[in-house]
């Protein structure tokens, strides 16, 4: 039987918008958009492109910044039920994020246990933010993610029947669509899906991706 398998994103897709171009907004370092730019239209890649916005901001603003990070995201509608038909099916959920440690972690803490959460790491331990990589790209990419989700998906493809489902909205959210059977997108992930083909559909809340979900699983038990 195929065996479904949700790899989601966080920010902009679990939190209705995206926690990094937030706390630049709110801290507003010089350079901070004109970076933003390029990371948006692929000029730089993820990985170089938000290394050097975070260390646009100082160290010492750790506190302000995480504080802001918890208290400003909003989760999207119907996630804690999104959650729960995802543990009562008995499909693996897991969090790939190109988002931050410092705030995914703590953002997240009432909603789990998830099957993983992989996202960047942050060191406040320098005048400026340092940002790390412990999901860096396998010999198959080389794009320079930073967090690289198809990398993470290959390496966690423990099922040689899984039906991959990849849930996103963003430009770190490309790559995985391509090694997807399935996509749920937003924004500029659905723009992308409808152009280069990809089988998906879009959503609003995590309600409309529940019921998705429980179709694509009918159609595959019908073709079994």
């Amino acid at each position: 039987m195929i065996k479904p398998v949700i790899y989601c994103d966080f920010d902009g897709t679990i939190t209705e918008s995206d926690n990094i171009i937030a706390i630049m907004k709110q801290f507003a370092p010089e350079g901070w958009e004109f970076l933003k730019d390029q990371i948006l239209t692929q000029q730089v890649s993820i990985s170089e492109g938000v290394g050097k916005l975070f260390s646009l901001l100082p160290s010492n603003l750790k506190a302000e910044i995480t504080d802001f990070a918890i208290k400003n995201a909003k989760i999207r509608t119907g996630f804690t039920e999104f959650v729960e038909f995802t543990r009562s099916e008995g499909i693996p959920f897991y969090i790939v994020s190109g988002g931050i440690d410092f705030f995914v972690y703590p953002i997240l803490e009432d909603y789990g246990p998830f099957d993983g959460i992989f996202c960047n790491c942050s060191d406040f331990s320098g005048e400026t933010i340092k940002i790390l990589w412990p999901n860096e790209c396998d010999s198959l990419c080389n794009n320079d993610c930073g967090c690289c989700k198809p990398s993470i998906i290959r390496k966690l493809n423990l099922f040689e029947n899984s039906f991959n489902i990849v849930i996103g909205d963003s430009v770190t959210d490309l790559e995985a669509a391509k090694q997807a059977d399935f996509v749920l997108a937003r924004d500029l992930l659905l723009e992308k899906c409808t152009e280069w083909g990809i089988s998906h559909q879009g959503f609003s809340t995590f309600y409309e991706c529940i019921e998705i979900i429980k179709t694509r699983i009918e159609v595959n038990k019908l073709k079994c």
